[in-house]
């Protein structure tokens, strides 16, 4: 016979006691702690993603705003050449009134420079003009439609100093950076930054007959702009907009170097001429990607964002740059997380001292009739388990052993007077018999051994009788504890067997003294739910994935049943079908949802769902494995989405179906998901049939 292992001998040894405060510390400081550790690692992780969403919009924001700025750059240089009044002052060639005029222009639009050309590339005259020749000489060196694409919007172009100083020599000032070694930034001799990032653009400017009579060219510089850098932050981070104390900040960058910006690097001094990390630089610069994490701005840790701008022939010349402290929001969830770990600590040391003074009720009991047998069996008759508070099923087991070992007692002392009775009714009869001869003694032998036998038979059938009622009651209370007690009387079952093996011990007693007397007379929370309702609450919980996109969402919600389902299971399938039908259509399209009632082959009464989008649709590949465990087609997905959904479904008795739009009559282009869910759950149809 094999030996049991040494864990589970030990768990037989244990006491009734030892057993019950195992199984009720276990789940605290077993169960507890993983979901906490669980409840923490999932806060921390949806902490820092709430931060990066709050990122990629204040990116957005920005980006729209600069845009806004570079369209304003190319709309007004058109006005500006499309004005009545500069055509008049180039027909009556009135030098000074079109430099008046483009002065005006510069300060109404806030523009750097405003420069007109002739046909033939020559300056005519500037907004920022002194009259120098010399600077008139430089200027005309520039051809109008160098760099910039002539009456479309302004374009973002890198100039080299000449390049700028040849369109508006005044900006010179503006042009020479210091660069400031930084910390972790691509290794770089360069000791200034003496390029220029300029929003640039160009249009032609013609007379009455339509003729180009001469060439207009507009620009705002980038390089230390303040005000607008520090407007896109106000736009981006308003006053009060952020909680906590943080700060947010906004830059330009031209290539890896801060040309103007809202950064301090000390007190009231910007960080202008520092560069950024080589890690932002390769993600951004080399690869073209959207920085959105934390990141080391200058001197301390922000919440960043960070995306190239490239010129008009799409070349990556810089970065634009939006983020907030991050110190403040760490510190707030540091706190959250102590107060939730603290949370838990306090309920599972209240939980364990109300377990452990809960487990008494039961084991005390038990330790009382376990010491009660053991007296009565070393000779203590009048031995008795007494009062318990329990009345469960224990304390009336308790209550049933005393009666038991009463009536013992009772019956033990009957038994004894009888016997002392009998054998005093013998020892008379035996005198009187005395005086018989030797024939009348044999029959005198025989005589008392039948009266005794009949004496032990009616004594026996009378202590069987009354004993067996309280042994019957003992076992039927014992299967009783058993059976509601379940797995929970798995710790008792060591004892619980041995009250079994005394009540079929006292039974087989029982049964010898009536063999002997007589020997020929032995041989899981569910609720019917709206689909139209669950489907449109689900589809604002996607409304972030839309407004990203060119989608355009469709309804013919029909649906009049309702489905008995867990509502939160069901939004759960709808969001990841919706999800893989945005995802199916990166360049817009139509995503349309659908509901209806529908009997399914079975005559069964249900409710169809369908998601459907215009995308490429389903190969036959994909639909052979497209409900297989860890089958995707995107690089990110983990392959579990529609697996899990198709058994959330399938749990309620429902279906999940794909196809092809292009099999239906009204449809031509991408997949559409089918959700089929019966109407009566499978308990209401039996009671139906019943």
């Amino acid at each position: 016979m094999k030996a049991a292992p040494v864990s589970q001998r030990l768990w037989h040894d244990l006491s009734v006691r030892h057993k019950l405060m195992v199984l009720s510390l276990l789940p605290l400081v077993v169960v507890l702690p993983l979901l906490l550790s669980a409840l923490v690692i999932w806060g921390n992780s949806a902490f820092d993603r709430l931060l990066i969403t709050k990122v990629r919009s204040d990116l957005a924001v920005a980006h729209g705003y600069f845009g806004h700025v570079q369209n304003e750059v190319g709309s007004g240089t058109r006005a500006i050449a499309e004005s009545h009044a500069l055509a008049l002052a180039l027909h009556d060639r009135d030098v000074q009134a079109l430099k008046v005029q483009l002065i005006r222009a510069q300060q109404r639009l806030g523009f750097d420079f405003i420069n007109l050309y002739s046909p033939q590339g020559k300056l005519l005259t500037a907004s920022w003009e002194t009259g120098d020749t010399s600077q008139g000489a430089a200027a005309a060196i520039a051809t109008p439609t160098d760099g910039a694409t002539v009456g479309a919007a302004a374009h973002i172009q890198r100039l080299k100093q000449t390049q700028l100083l040849t369109l508006a020599p005044h900006l010179a000032e503006r042009l020479d950076i210091p660069i400031i070694p930084t910390p972790s930034a691509v290794p770089s001799n360069r000791t200034h930054e003496d390029q220029a990032l300029v929003m640039l653009s160009s249009a032609p400017v013609h007379d009455s007959a339509g003729q180009v009579v001469a060439w207009l060219r507009a620009g705002v510089l980038l390089n230390q702009n303040l005000p607008l850098i520090d407007h896109i932050n106000q736009i981006v981070y308003p006053e009060g907009s952020l909680p906590l104390g943080s700060v947010g900040t906004a830059t330009l960058f031209l290539d890896d170097v801060r040309i103007t910006t809202n950064v301090r690097l000390f007190q009231d001094k910007r960080a202008i001429g520092t560069r950024v990390s080589q890690a932002v630089h390769d993600a951004v610069l080399k690869n073209g990607e959207t920085w959105l994490d934390r990141a080391f701005v200058v001197n301390d840790w922000y919440v960043s964002g960070y995306e190239p701008l490239v010129d008009g022939t799409g070349q990556r010349v810089g970065m634009l740059y939006v983020g907030y402290l991050e110190a403040p929001y760490r510190m707030t969830k540091y706190g959250i997380l102590a107060l939730i770990v603290g949370i838990f600590a306090g309920a599972m040391l209240l939980a364990a001292w109300f377990s452990i003074r809960r487990a008494r009720s039961i084991f005390q009991p038990v330790e009382r009739m376990n010491e009660t047998m053991r007296r009565v069996e070393e000779g203590e008759p009048l031995a008795r388990v007494g009062d318990v508070v329990a009345r469960d099923e224990i304390g009336a087991l308790a209550s049933h052993l005393d009666q038991l070992l009463d009536v013992i007692a009772d019956k033990t002392t009957a038994l004894q007077r009888w016997g002392e009775e009998l054998d005093a009714k013998v020892a008379e009869r035996t005198q009187e018999l005395s005086l018989s001869n030797q024939s009348l003694q044999l029959a005198q032998t025989q005589l008392v051994k039948s009266e005794k036998l009949a004496a032990i038979g009616q004594l026996t059938a009378s202590v069987a009788h009354e004993i067996n009622n309280p042994i019957a009651v003992m076992q039927g209370n014992l299967d009783l504890v058993r059976e509601i007690l379940g797995e929970y009387a798995e710790p008792v079952h060591t004892e619980l067997k041995l009250m079994d093996q005394q009540v079929d011990r006292m039974r087989l007693i029982v049964t010898q003294l009536l063999q002997y007397a007589r020997p020929n007379d032995y041989a899981g929370y569910v609720e019917p739910v709206d689909v139209n309702a669950a489907l449109s609450s689900s589809l604002v919980l996607v409304e972030h994935l839309l407004a990203r996109t060119k989608i355009r969402v469709e309804r013919q919600l029909t649906a009049t049943l309702p489905t008995p389902i867990n509502r939160q299971e069901l939004q759960q399938v709808l969001i990841n079908l919706m999800i893989n039908a945005i995802q199916a259509m990166p360049d817009g399209g139509t995503l349309t949802l659908r509901t209806a009632n529908q009997t399914d082959a079975l005559g069964r009464q249900g409710v169809v769902t369908q998601v459907c989008d215009t995308g490429k649709g389903l190969s036959d590949a994909i639909r052979e494995r497209l409900f297989s465990p860890f089958f995707t087609t995107k690089n990110d997905g983990n392959g579990l989405g529609l697996w899990i959904s198709v058994g959330l479904v399938e749990r309620y008795g429902g279906t999940v179906t794909a196809a092809n739009r292009a099999e239906h009559a009204e449809d031509t282009q991408g997949a559409m998901f089918a959700v089929w869910l019966q109407c009566e759950t499978p308990s209401d149809r039996s009671a139906l049939q019943d």
